[in-house]
Formats: C-alpha cells, structure tokens, sequence
C-alpha cells in the first residue's frame, strides 16, 4: 500500500535506527523454552505491539495501515519469514559455513523496503522527510535487518554468538574481554552446561571402574561337571 509523504513533526511520533541488541531481541522471539519452541509471535497482533514497542514503526502509520483478515495473517508470515532468514544469517556466521541462498534473498528484500530520505519544505527554508512510500510492516523489517548488515560489514561479526546450550539458541553479542563467551547467561545456560558437564564426569567414572572389575561370576572358579550334573536315575527293577 502507498500513503502519502508526510514530515515528521510535532503531531508525529518518530522512529529510531534499532541497534543491534534490538535486532537480537527480535530474532530471540522465538526460543527454545525445555527443548520446545515458543513463537512470541503467535498472532499478528502480538507482532505488531512488539514492533510498535520497540519503535521502529510509527504509530499513527501503524494505525491508518493495520492489516485484517487475510492480509494480517499474511504480514505475520512476512515478519516470521524475515525474523527466521535473520537467525538463519546469524547461525551461518556463527558456524562459518554458507547462509541459505533463500535467507539471503529474503534479507535483502527486506533491506530494498527501507523508507526513502527526502527534502521536503519547511517554515525556515528545507527539511529531511520521509516519503513514507510502501508497507510500515516492510519498513520496520528493514530497519530490523540494517544492525546485523552494519555488523557483517563494518564491525566485529566474530562476536555474534548463539548460545551452546542445545535447549536454548539464544542469539547474542559476545561483549566479553576475551570474546569467548559460549552461553548467553553465565547464571542459567553456563551452570547448566557445567553441572551437565560434572555429572557426565561422574557417570564416565563410574564406568571406567565397573569396566575394570572383574564380574561376580568370572572371579568364583567353576565347580567340576560331575557336581552340577544331574544323578543318573535308578534302573527300573528286573521283574
């Protein structure tokens, strides 16, 4: 849909450029909770208070061009599929290995919708707008995209992290000294990890020791055949 330029002044609300954790927040709402996979995002509705919360839409834009119906169910699947292209990206640059061509092509679909900056009149002479052309779904979804593009490009890739912890994946920047941070929070997924870590020591051995002990029945030395062989019945008497 296409609404028409406007300035951003006192009666609008104004954007911001998200950062870079806004973005980790956007691709952590959907988590790994035990194992199982929770979706913030279980509507369109609770999308589109996610995104108006963070500011990277503009209310009164969001208002005029909320979706209904068929077409809110579909602007859902947009955010789910630029959201999931994202962790996508991020996992590949984490892993070291090839992204997706298809995450690839839906990340920078979603940076071609980010809005235009032009000069509009102004009382004083000129001012920088926006021309608001295009989707404010699509718009936000660019300016989501734009930190982690920056960061590949211009900044420290090496410390995107994902949690180590296989019941969590949660994305993350690593801000540590050493830049080896392996879980997203020391107090949960990092004891964990180490508790995890101990018991398997443990039960590794216990193993080792009933592996090097001799069996109950390999240590007791076998009895003669003839003791554990059944006496031979009685011949029947001769009649």
């Amino acid at each position: 849909m296409t609404s028409q330029s406007s300035v951003h002044g006192g009666s609008r609300d104004h954007t911001h450029d998200p950062s870079l954790e806004d973005t980790f927040d956007f691709l952590n709402t959907i988590e790994l909770e035990n194992g199982f996979l929770d979706d913030h995002f279980a509507s369109f509705g609770d999308a589109a208070d996610w995104l108006l919360g963070r500011g990277v839409v503009h209310r009164w834009r969001a208002a005029a061009n909320r979706p209904t119906g068929a077409a809110a169910d579909e602007a859902l699947e947009r955010i789910r599929s630029v959201r999931g292209a994202l962790r996508e990206v991020s996992d590949a640059v984490v892993r070291g290995r090839p992204a997706d061509p298809a995450a690839l092509a839906e990340v920078n679909r979603a940076l071609q919708a980010r809005e235009r900056i032009e000069l509009v009149p102004a009382a004083d002479g000129v001012s920088i707008g926006h021309s608001h052309v295009g989707d404010p779904i699509d718009d936000a979804l660019a300016r989501l995209a734009d930190p982690l593009v920056k960061e590949l490009t211009g900044g420290h890739p090496e410390r995107i992290r994902i949690c180590d912890n296989d019941t969590c994946r949660w994305v993350f920047y690593d801000t540590s000294r050493t830049g080896r941070r392996r879980w997203c929070d020391m107090s949960t997924c990092g004891n964990q990890a180490k508790a995890a870590r101990h018991r398997a020591r443990k039960r590794g051995a216990a193993d080792a020791v009933d592996a090097a002990a001799p069996s109950e029945a390999a240590s007791e030395p076998m009895p003669p055949s003839s003791a554990v062989s059944e006496p031979a019945p009685p011949s029947p008497a001769a009649n």
